[in-house]
């Protein structure tokens, strides 16, 4: 790194197991591109000032994950319509204006979202094509709002939202109802019942929430002691650990499974093509995620205490 190199990273909270730095600064390492990607770990309630962080520093761009894909929002200066509409961001453009040009050295933050086409576009590189399915999601956050409109754009035949706050599932459903199209969507609580009720019913579950998430790599949205349905393909967003309990139960009950990191990569080279105009080298930044060593520990200690300086610190 020196002084011409262009900052890029991903902020949120837990941060310290994102597989992201890795497989976009392989693909920086492969292109031969003096970029750098780093981690941005920013504790809930401190949006706004991260985001100051970020133009001071020079960002060109910044992934946004669990939990700030929606508070991050009001922190923009644009919001494209298509992206307004399904209310979460997962992508910061920073543009400061052509060199030379009257608009040169100003900042205009711009909000995308790439988990949409990044869901639609994993599964199918899986051989599983969602148009026309029954769909349960578990979760009702940012992730699922992608998820979801996702889902309508290629027309999944019924979506259903399953939350601990069931008021919170009604809430996104509402906010997406327009742009359902022919997808009929529902909401409702999260319970061990509804959901083995609701999954029974279904083709396909998303699992949206941070369970089974590192550190608590043993826990899952499935009850203990009792099998999936078979004729169900699961889906799990969390990519860290890649096999979570959930995959596991799934693959136990010989249900198809597909890890989260598919999405991860998809959406990345999304982001990835957003900031720099170019199409990354997807086999290198997927290689990049499968060879990522992980100290825990060492990561944990650093998570519990830092903040946005600690980034600054690892670009000295």
């Amino acid at each position: 790194m020196d002084g011409e190199t262009t900052l890029v990273g991903v902020m949120g909270w837990p941060i310290a197991h994102s597989l992201s730095p890795a497989m976009h600064n392989a693909a920086f390492e492969a292109l031969e591109m003096n970029w750098a990607y780093v981690p941005v770990p920013v504790r809930p309630g401190e949006v706004r000032a991260a985001v100051a962080g970020l133009r001071a520093l020079g960002f060109r761009g910044c992934n946004v994950t669990v939990p700030h894909k929606e508070a991050v929002i009001p922190h923009l200066d644009c919001l494209p319509p298509r992206v307004a509409r399904f209310g979460a961001v997962n992508t910061l453009i920073f543009d400061r204006g052509a060199p030379g040009g009257e608009t040169e050295g100003t900042c205009t933050l711009t909000g995308e979202n790439t988990d949409v086409q990044g869901f639609v576009r994993a599964l199918r590189e899986e051989g599983y094509d969602p148009a026309g399915r029954r769909v349960v999601i578990v979760g009702a956050g940012g992730a699922a709002r992608g998820v979801i409109y996702g889902l309508c754009a290629v027309g999944a035949a019924s979506v259903t939202v399953l939350n601990r706050t069931p008021e919170r599932a009604q809430a996104l459903v509402d906010d997406l109802a327009a742009s359902a199209g022919e997808t009929v969507l529902r909401a409702g609580a999260l319970t061990p019942a509804s959901l083995q009720r609701q999954a029974g019913e279904a083709e396909l579950l998303v699992q949206s929430t941070t369970v089974g998430m590192w550190p608590h790599v043993e826990a899952s949205i499935w009850p203990e002691g009792t099998p999936l349905p078979a004729h169900l393909a699961v889906c799990d967003l969390v990519y860290r650990p890649i096999e979570t309990r959930l995959l596991r139960q799934a693959r136990e009950a010989g249900a198809q499974a597909f890890d989260g990191l598919g999405m991860l990569i998809a959406q990345g080279a999304l982001s990835f093509e957003m900031w720099t105009g170019i199409w990354p080298p997807v086999d290198v930044m997927r290689a990049a995620c499968a060879q990522a060593p992980v100290s825990y520990t060492h990561l944990r200690a650093h998570e519990t205490n830092c903040n946005i300086s600690y980034a600054v610190f690892c670009l000295r």
